[in-house]
């Protein structure tokens, strides 16, 4: 039985209820603007993507419009790469540097293969600097059929379309030092289970799919990043968030056993991005750069390999 409070709401020990769930989202409130810094943004882009409208959410009288940034000149005899950021809404660098790469480089790639962005998956997160959605639910654990999130039913849907025609998808993240601080011992109290404390990892990292693993791949996003941004080494105990790395920055999960963002695709070429933020020696910017490399050098090397 666990009696040691960790969390203001909830009984230790026991899942959240309906109370519970309605005391946390009471809690929660707007703290930035997904119309100001997403939305604007993406409109910015029109004269170079298609922009398409994937979905919409309602949340409590708030409705978010879904957008995905796809190449304008779609040839279908090439392949494709899918692009995503802020599944977890809080993790800012997954989605400005989402939005940083469709600007100011995705025209790189023009005639090469096609793409599609899609830079704030949870944006009522995003507003909220939240790693869940209004109802608790973490959309990173939720692509999975019949998802409790409808903001990866709305991504599942939406790369239904292309499946067999995508080559590579990065996802893009961030571990914050608000993981171990708020976001861990929540999700502990919501699901009534003890919390044990972690470390987060000083430097950026990979995940890749233990299922598929690609250490060639990887490897060169790791270069790419490490002229950006510091790699994270090991722990003391040799493990980066409790994973033995498969090689220097990168660790592997099975991501469709754990109904992760990266394995909605098919794609041979799979990785997530861990930026971390609140580092010393990493600035906003380097975090969004970091980002936009480690996009890059995922297209270069998928695309060498392909012969594309």
């Amino acid at each position: 039985m666990i009696s040691e409070r960790f969390h203001p709401i909830g009984t230790p020990g026991t899942p959240w209820g309906d109370a519970e769930k309605a005391e946390w989202l009471a809690q929660q409130s707007r703290r930035r603007s997904y119309l100001e810094d997403v939305v604007k943004a993406v409109d910015a882009l029109r004269d170079r993507f298609d922009v398409h409208q994937y979905g919409q959410l309602e949340y409590h009288g708030e409705s978010f419009p879904l957008y995905a940034l796809r190449s304008r000149e779609w040839r279908p005899e090439l392949p494709a790469a899918l692009v995503t950021g802020g599944v977890h809404g809080y993790e800012t660098s997954g989605v400005h540097g989402a939005l940083q790469f469709a600007r100011d480089d995705a025209a790189d790639y023009e005639g090469r293969v096609n793409l599609v962005v899609v830079p704030a998956v949870s944006p009522w997160g995003y507003e909220r600097i939240h790693r869940w959605n209004a109802h608790a639910v973490d959309p990173n654990r939720s692509f999975v059929p019949g998802s409790p999130a409808g903001e990866s039913a709305a991504l599942m849907e939406l790369v239904a379309s292309l499946r067999g025609r995508i080559l590579v998808h990065i996802d893009l993240h961030e571990t914050t030092d608000t993981d171990e601080s708020e976001f861990r011992p929540a999700l502990a109290a919501r699901d009534g289970k003890a919390f044990e404390p972690g470390t987060i990892p000083d430097g950026f990292y990979l995940v890749g799919d233990s299922e598929k693993p690609q250490p060639g791949f990887q490897k060169a996003i790791i270069d790419a990043v490490a002229k950006v941004t510091h790699i994270a080494p090991p722990d003391s105990a040799g493990r980066i968030i409790g994973e033995v790395p498969a090689q220097p920055g990168v660790i592997n999960y099975p991501l469709r056993k754990l109904g992760l963002c990266a394995s909605v695709t098919d794609a041979p070429y799979v990785t997530t991005t861990e930026v971390y933020p609140d580092s010393p020696k990493a600035t906003p910017r380097q975090c969004n750069d970091a980002q936009v490399a480690a996009v890059r050098a995922a297209l270069d090397y998928a695309l060498a390999q392909e012969g594309a």
